[in-house]
Parts: C-alpha cells; structure tokens; sequence
C-alpha cells in the first residue's frame, strides 16, 4: 500500500528488553505504532514477536525499558487495565469459552456498555450463528470468533497474533477484506504479527522486521522486500526476485 495516512503517535516503546532467566529474548527496541495504520511485525519464528506483544498487552513486564498508549505509560499495569486503556488482542490459537454460545463469547468479553453485538458478528459472518456454542465452530469461525472478542472492547490499537495462520487460500482472502474492513469502518490503529507475506505485502502501511531479538530493518512494504539484512534474515533471495 503506498498511501500513508496522517500520522500520530499512538503506541510508543522505548529501549524495551525482555528476558528470562538471564536470556534475552529480545534486546533495546523501540518502536512507535502510529494512529490510523495497519503496522506489521515480522520475523523468524523464535525472533520475539509473540513476546513484544506480550509486553504491549501486560502478560509480561519488560525487564527494561517502557511502554506509553496514547502519551501515558503502561508498563507494569495489568492486562485488564491495558484492555480497558483501548487496547485489544487476539491470540495464536483461538481461546473462546468454548461452552458459550458465540453471543455470549461476545457479552461477557465487551467493554461494559456495548450493545452492537449485531455490527460486530455480522462483520465476521456469524450473527446467523450467534446461539451455537463456540466448541461447534469451525477453526475458521473460531478465529473470527477471537477477532469479534477483540473488537467488543472497542479498542483504539488492536493486536493480531497470527490471524490467518492455518486458513486455507479463500480463507486467507477473506480475512483479509474483514481486517481492511476493521480498520476503514472502526478506524482502529492495527499493529499485526504474520507470516503470510503476501497478505502483509498488500494489507500494510509500514512493517517491522524483528530477527534474533533485535530490530533490523522498518519502512513501507517495498523497503522492507528489497532489504538485505531483511531478506538475508528472512524472505530469501527468491522473494526479491519477486516484489521487484
């Protein structure tokens, strides 16, 4: 994509390290998110991108470094805190209440207030299923389920891990059109973890590319496809043969 719309700085960290039991995951990062943009983050398996997220949505406290939303600072506060602060996750494997009914999924997930379960499951193609319980879905509509969960609480930054991870061709298509559709119709900042480069190449405004816990390269998608330290990492020659 090479419109970038306006920007303002949404998320920011700084000099952000996380490790555990003396090994660093990942080390020093700093990074803005900005406002209104679909933001990638790519890299080996292994790199650190789970782990950033983690960070971002308090699952884990950085060893150094910090992490402001929206101008005030957010490291160390709880998940539920951060959620409520506007910031929505989804996960690698989808985790519904899996004896709830898709509707009831959405209910008790919502910020308090929340009434337009309809907008959100029709978005995702599941208002006609909104009564079966999440454990008869499809590994499709469960992942559909998840990003529907993520958008209840009305979130300013919305983090995907993976969202199209497992789907199949037509599958991928479409999830791409509903997260464009996210982000056009909700004007929610997205900040998105994947390995499905093609669907990155087209969807994103700015990418960033982690490899062995350090940041290597950032910059539109055609930065990112003819970087060398970028494709010496990660895409392989054979893919700058193709963007070019």
């Amino acid at each position: 994509m090479t419109n970038t719309p306006q920007q303002t700085s949404l998320l920011q960290a700084r000099n952000l390290s996380m490790a555990f039991g003396g090994l660093d995951v990942f080390k020093d990062i700093s990074l803005d998110i900005f406002e209104h943009q679909i933001v990638a983050l790519i890299g080996p398996n292994g790199a650190g991108k789970t782990t950033l997220i983690n960070c971002i949505t308090g699952v884990y406290k950085p060893t150094e470094g910090n992490i402001a939303f929206q101008g005030k600072p957010i490291s160390g506060l709880r998940p539920h805190q951060i959620c409520r602060a506007g910031i929505g996750r989804t996960y690698q494997i989808p985790r519904p209440f899996m004896n709830m009914t898709v509707l009831q999924n959405l209910q008790v997930c919502a910020k308090p207030g929340e009434k337009d379960f309809r907008r959100l499951l029709d978005l995702a193609g599941l208002w006609e299923k909104r009564h079966r319980l999440a454990k008869n879905l499809t590994f499709q509509e469960r992942r559909l389920l998840e990003l529907s969960r993520a958008l209840s609480v009305n979130p300013k930054l919305l983090l995907l891990d993976e969202t199209i991870a497992g789907l199949n061709p037509s599958e991928t298509k479409d999830m791409m059109t509903i997260l464009k559709r996210i982000h056009s119709e909700f004007k929610v900042t997205i900040l998105w973890v994947e390995h499905v480069m093609s669907a990155i190449m087209e969807t994103a405004h700015h990418i960033f590319c982690l490899h062995q816990g350090a940041l290597i390269a950032e910059g539109s998608p055609a930065d990112i496809a003819n970087n060398d330290k970028v494709i010496e990492a990660y895409l392989g020659e054979e893919y700058k043969f193709q963007e070019k």
